[in-house]
């Protein structure tokens, strides 16, 4: 609870995967992927609850060995590669509300693809939806491209322009510019259940540094997230 808001984190993972197979609950430096974010929510000084979303009954009974809840099932129709994640959270918030009667007023959404943020961070966009006001907060990292000054876009003549127009000598002096890392999502439960985006009139964002940014999405990806946690566990230990 923050500020007398109680906070539900609903942590999606469903059981398909094409660029990783299995990779919600693969194995990463000794336990199941998914373990990172419910370890992180569980450490979180206002996260209330902490659920998983799952078609999986495998994922749900790891979920429940790592401290989390796995109250219900996910239907089918909200584990294909089309499914919206909007749809994913509104299932899980009117389950909660309809058969449990569960109010709370912010939903945190956390995706097990992001294993190196920390609890510090979720805590921080927490902070920051109810002290701006904001409709919503998402975590970013700074873009490595800028439109604005080296990143282009060709027409159907082969005539290339920047995408964003810009008159700029050195990336530095360009607007900054972020990439949106997948992370953390944080909304008041009446605006995501009433707008069902993303990229909101007041939306706000979080800066992440780009070590732990980091998004699984193959074996790459997850080679490259190994290596950054071993650096961090050893930087922990020194």
């Amino acid at each position: 609870m923050y500020n007398g808001k109680a906070v539900l984190c609903i942590i999606p993972a469903r059981g398909g995967s094409k660029g990783l197979p299995g990779k919600n609950i693969k194995e990463l430096l000794g336990k199941p992927l998914i373990a990172y974010s419910i370890e992180q929510a569980k450490r979180s000084k206002y996260i209330d609850r902490v659920v998983v979303s799952t078609e999986s009954a495998a994922i749900a009974d790891i979920s429940k060995q790592y401290g989390a809840e796995a109250p219900f099932i996910r239907p089918k129709e909200y584990a294909e590669d089309e499914s919206s994640i909007f749809d994913v959270l509104l299932h899980a918030m009117d389950w909660l509300e309809k058969k449990e009667n569960y109010p709370f007023d912010i939903l945190v959404l956390l995706h097990v693809t992001a294993p190196l943020r920390n609890a510090e961070d979720i805590d921080n966009c927490i902070e920051l939806l109810v002290k701006k006001n904001a409709d919503n907060v998402f975590s970013v990292t700074p873009a490595n491209r800028n439109p604005s000054f080296n990143m282009v876009e060709a027409s159907k003549d082969g005539k290339v322009r920047l995408v964003k127009k810009g008159d700029f000598v050195t990336r530095q002096s360009a607007p900054e510019v972020f990439d949106m890392n997948a992370s953390i999502y944080v909304w008041w439960k009446d605006v995501l259940r009433g707008k069902r985006a993303t990229l909101l009139e007041n939306s706000h964002i979080y800066i992440m540094p780009k070590e732990r940014s980091i998004d699984i999405d193959d074996a790459i990806d997850f080679k490259i997230a190994e290596m950054l946690l071993k650096d961090s566990i050893g930087r922990a230990v020194r």
